[in-house]
Formats: structure tokens, C-alpha cells, sequence
């Protein structure tokens, strides 16, 4: 499905129009994580579909917890595609409500495996980029309200391989013109993630660039389809596990 709108605090009570692939339009109205209105419908919607029901987060940063807190006083297994609110935190209220649950900052399978792909590098190949610099650009679009969770999670690979680079060092690109010069096309201005990590010898003699560009959302939905069947898996097998991330997903091999 496609979401023609944010999601967000304050946004309560507002509606927003869901356009299903091939299909009509659905009016949505939005409801706070916790207000009475919600538990009424979770509870309304749960009953109806006997269980089989997961939440699919993609709000807003400062919505990851108060959400992640009503999915668990609900019971309810979900899916937090959502970047930044307070991780830990996160972390630590999902094992204590014991919901099923995927945590992920990325859903495309593609960039989880090179992420991962990059750790394994720098775990077998420590310090190998010593003396290099390192330079991350990303570029979404303008009312992504956080730095890029990707990019975040690739600085710990980046920085076990030498160089020096804190997170606060991201090159974060919202404005129209910046976006455009980055080369991100006119059409996916209002939709895109790109990232660009540069390695760069002292002597600016040798560089490495790692990319990956995404224009649209398509990815992300492929991505979640999956992780919903994966999850869904495990709950009816009972699994002793509960809590998973994207690399879980990728490892059980049962993808579109």
C-alpha cells in the first residue's frame, strides 16, 4: 500500500488516504498510541481477525516509543520500521511486554546485506582503512525529521576498519537544491534514500565509494511483506525467540 501522508505526534484525530496497488482509495483516520479511541479499535480489530494482527510502524521518530509501549500493553506483534526515538528503550519495553516483534531501521533486504556485508569486513579485516577519511552523505526527503538510521548503524563498521568518524559528523541533505546537486532525479524528491560513503587515502591518491540509491518506497514494502511472514512464522511455531531484526529475516531465507 502506499501512505500519501505522514504520520506523526499531533496528528490525532486527522485523516490521511491510503491508495491500496490497483485498487481505491481508503480514507484513514489517525488515532494516539494509548487513547481510549485506539485500545477500542485495536481490540475491535483483533477480535474480528482472531488474532492475526500485526502492527507495520512507519510514523515518526519521537512516536517509536509511546507506540512500541501501546503495542506491547496491547499484546500486540509488530514491525518498527521507524528510525530514532530512544533505542534502548525500545529494546528493553519489548522484551519486557514479551510481544513478537522486528526491529529495523532499514527494510530493504538488499542494504541490510550489504551492511552486513561491511561488519563482516571489519571484523575479519580490522584497521585496514587506518589513516583513511571518511566522508557519509545521505539525502532523503525534506521532512525526514532524523539523520539516517542506516547511516548510523554503518559508522560502527566504517570506524572498526580505521577511520575516525562520529555520528554527529553525517552530512544529513533535506534541502531541495543540496538534493538535486547530490543527483537525487526531480520526480523522488518527496520519496527517496540515498547514501554515499567515501574513503579517502591521506595523500588523496586512493578512494573508495560505497553507494546505495533508492528512489520510491517499493523496496521498503518488499521488504516488510517478507518480514510479516517471517514474523508470522514464528508466532505460530511459538517461538522461545521473540525479538528479531532484518538480519534474522535475511538469514531464514524465505523471501519474495
Amino acid at each position: 500500500m502506499c501512505i500519501r501522508d505522514r504520520t506523526g505526534p499531533g496528528r490525532s484525530g486527522s485523516t490521511t488516504t491510503i491508495t491500496l496497488p490497483d485498487g481505491p482509495e481508503h480514507t484513514v483516520t489517525l488515532l494516539a498510541a494509548g487513547s481510549p479511541e485506539a485500545e477500542a479499535e485495536v481490540s475491535k480489530l483483533v477480535e474480528e481477525l482472531q488474532g492475526n494482527v500485526i502492527a507495520i510502524d512507519f510514523t515518526h521518530p519521537t512516536a517509536v516509543n509511546p507506540n512500541a509501549e501501546f503495542y506491547g500493553k496491547m499484546g500486540l506483534p509488530f514491525i518498527m520500521g521507524t528510525t530514532g526515538g530512544d533505542r534502548d528503550a525500545l529494546t528493553t519495553c519489548t522484551q519486557a511486554a514479551g510481544v513478537y516483534a522486528v526491529i529495523a531501521p532499514n527494510m530493504c533486504k538488499q542494504i541490510v546485506a550489504f551492511q552486513a556485508t561491511m561488519e563482516m569486513m571489519a571484523t575479519q579485516f580490522p584497521g585496514c582503512f587506518n589513516g583513511y577519511q571518511l566522508n557519509i552523505t545521505e539525502s532523503h526527503q525534506s521532512y525526514k525529521a532524523d539523520t539516517s538510521g542506516t547511516a548510523k548503524a554503518m559508522v560502527s563498521a566504517f570506524s572498526a576498519l580505521g577511520p575516525e568518524f562520529q555520528v554527529d559528523q553525517i552530512q544529513k541533505v533535506r534541502e531541495k537544491e543540496e538534493q538535486l546537486a547530490f543527483g537525487v532525479p526531480e520526480e523522488a524528491l518527496g520519496g527517496h534514500a540515498w547514501h554515499t560513503y567515501s574513503l579517502t587515502s591521506q595523500d588523496d591518491a586512493v578512494q573508495f565509494e560505497f553507494k546505495h540509491n533508492v528512489c520510491g518506497r517499493r523496496t521498503y514494502c518488499e521488504g516488510v511483506a517478507d518480514t510479516v511472514t517471517f514474523l508470522k512464522a514464528h508466532i505460530d511455531n511459538k517461538s522461545e525467540k521473540k525479538m528479531f531484526d532484518m538480519i534474522d529475516v535475511l538469514r531464514a531465507g524465505d523471501m519474495n
